[in-house]
């Protein structure tokens, strides 16, 4: 998480620096930040505990975080913004057989999406959009056991396809604005931030 937020003051520092050289009066570059719920990746975790149940296996204390995004978006035209949207999210769960608690699964997902945003309503202090992104998530899980079955403790990692599509996002504010968001994928079903146009 102090990555993150060194990473978002590095981002917004030097967004200002660019647009204290620019006499442009039109955003060509908007970053942002932000959060969401019921990720893809969270539906794939609920349909894995359900497969999961049937075979004895039931999984509680769920500690999720994210999924936290950040993206970067060039405008080519006031109303097409071409960019890529990032994520990271991870699940972290107790494993039970029974009421024996016998280990624990641990998820991380880390996504990239090239993606476009359109802008049907691009004013001073208010903005209108759809935005859609595809691309991939690079999930590694990790499972420990406790006991004598620590020696079946596994640690892979996959690859797999993912989007976002956002049907209405709703942005306010002037060069810096806060945001929300309509759609299902990646960021989530619903999810909010901050975006800084230059």
């Amino acid at each position: 998480m102090k990555k993150f937020i060194f990473f978002l003051a590095v981002a917004m520092m030097a967004a200002t620096s660019v647009k204290a050289q620019s006499d442009s009066r039109e955003s060509k570059h908007e970053i942002a930040a932000s959060y969401g719920s019921l990720s893809n990746s969270d539906w794939l975790n609920i349909f894995e505990n359900v497969i999961g149940a049937i075979f004895g296996e039931t999984y509680k204390d769920d500690t999720f975080f994210g999924p936290i995004g950040l993206e970067y978006f060039y405008h080519f035209k006031p109303w097409l913004g071409v960019g890529v949207i990032t994520t990271y999210g991870q699940l972290v769960q107790d494993g039970y057989k029974g009421d024996d608690k016998v280990g624990k699964k641990s998820n991380y997902y880390f996504t990239a999406l090239p993606a476009v945003k359109f802008d049907w309503l691009r004013r001073d202090v208010i903005g209108l959009y759809s935005k859609l992104g595809a691309g991939v998530t690079m999930r590694r899980e990790t499972r420990e056991f406790y006991g004598e079955n620590a020696k079946h403790d596994t640690d892979k990692t996959d690859f797999h396809f993912n989007w976002q599509v956002s049907i209405i996002g709703i942005e306010v504010g002037k060069r810096l604005r806060g945001f929300a968001e309509g759609g299902f994928g990646e960021q989530g079903v619903l999810l909010a931030g901050l975006r800084y146009r230059f």
